[in-house]
C-alpha cells in the first residue's frame, strides 16, 4: 500500500513540466544536390551551345582525373582512416535539421524540472531524451549526481571525438580537391607529349591539343565545382552540431550545479545567434 501511495506523486512530477525535445531529422540535402546539378548543368550548357563542334567528352582524360585523384588521395591515409572517411562522407548529402531555439527552450524546461523536483526527476523523461543520444547521456549523468567537472570532461571529449572524425573527412575531401587540378595538369602534359610526337602531321595538332586540355578542364571541374564545396558543406555541418553540443553541455553543467534556470537562459542566449535566442521567463 505504501508503494501505491507514491504512484500519483511520481506521475504528477512526470506530467507537471512536460518535455518535448525536438527530433533531429535527417533528409537528403536538396540544396547541395541542386547546387551541384546547377553548376555542372551551366558548364554543360555553355559547352554544348558554343559555336564550335568541339567534343568535351574524352574517356582517357576522365579516367586520369577521377581515378588518379582517388588513388593519390588514398595514398595519404591508412585503411582505418579511409573507412572513417567513407562513413562521414554521407553527411555531405544528408542534412540534419537542428532546431536550436526549440532545443534551448526545452533545456531550460529541463532545468526548471531539476530545480523543482530534483535531478532524479530526469529519469522519468528518458524516453523523450532518447531522441538525442548526446542529450540523453548528459541528462543521465546529471540524474546520477556526477560532479560537474567530470560531466564537462566526458561531454567535451565525446563531442570533440565526433567533430574530429567529421572534420578529418572534410580535410580528406579538401585534399582530393587540391589533387584533382594537379592530376588534370599531369594528363595535359601526357597529351602534349603525344601531340609533339606527331608534329609531322599538322592536321592532328589541333585535335590532339584539344584532348590534352580536356584533362585540365576535368581536373578544375572536379576540384573547384565538386570536391571543395562538399568539404565546406561538411565543415558547416560540424559547426551546427558543435553548437547543439555546446547548448547541451552548458545546460548539463548548470543543472549539476543546481543553478537558477534564469541564469541558464542567459547562458544559452549568449551561445545562440540573435535569431535563435529564447525568452522562456
Amino acid at each position: 500500500m505504501a508503494t501505491d501511495a507514491h504512484f500519483p506523486e511520481e506521475e504528477s512530477i512526470s506530467n507537471a513540466i512536460p518535455v518535448n525535445i525536438p527530433r533531429v531529422r535527417s533528409s537528403v540535402d536538396l540544396v547541395t544536390v541542386l547546387g551541384l546539378l546547377s553548376a555542372i548543368g551551366l558548364i554543360v550548357v555553355a559547352a554544348l551551345f558554343g559555336k564550335t563542334q568541339a567534343n568535351f567528352f574524352n574517356v582517357p582524360s576522365l579516367l586520369i582525373v577521377v581515378f588518379g585523384t582517388i588513388a593519390v588521395t588514398v595514398i595519404s591515409y591508412t585503411a582505418l582512416e579511409l573507412n572513417d572517411i567513407r562513413r562521414s562522407i554521407g553527411a555531405v548529402f544528408v542534412r540534419k535539421t537542428f532546431k536550436h531555439k526549440q532545443t534551448a527552450e526545452q533545456l531550460v524546461n529541463l532545468s526548471v524540472r531539476v530545480k523543482k523536483y530534483g535531478p532524479l526527476s530526469l529519469t522519468k523523461v528518458e524516453t523523450d531524451l532518447a531522441r538525442d543520444p548526446y542529450l540523453l547521456n548528459a541528462m543521465q549523468m546529471v540524474s546520477d549526481g556526477i560532479e560537474p567537472q567530470v560531466i564537462e570532461t566526458i561531454l567535451g571529449q565525446s563531442s570533440e571525438t565526433s567533430h574530429e572524425r567529421k572534420l578529418f573527412a572534410a580535410s580528406a575531401i579538401r585534399k582530393a580537391g587540391e589533387v584533382a587540378p594537379g592530376m588534370g595538369l599531369i594528363g595535359t602534359l601526357i597529351g602534349l607529349v603525344q601531340m609533339l610526337a606527331q608534329l609531322d602531321d599538322p592536321a592532328s595538332i589541333g585535335p590532339a591539343m584539344a584532348v590534352a586540355l580536356l584533362t585540365t578542364f576535368y581536373g578544375a571541374l572536379l576540384g573547384t565545382v565538386i570536391l571543395t564545396p562538399l568539404a565546406t558543406k561538411l565543415e558547416r555541418s560540424v559547426e551546427q552540431e558543435a553548437m547543439m553540443h555546446d547548448l547541451v553541455r552548458t545546460s548539463a553543467l548548470s543543472m549539476a550545479k543546481q543553478e537558477n534556470p534564469r541564469h541558464l537562459e542567459v547562458l544559452l542566449n549568449s551561445l545562440l545567434p540573435a535569431r535563435y535566442r529564447i525568452r522562456y521567463f
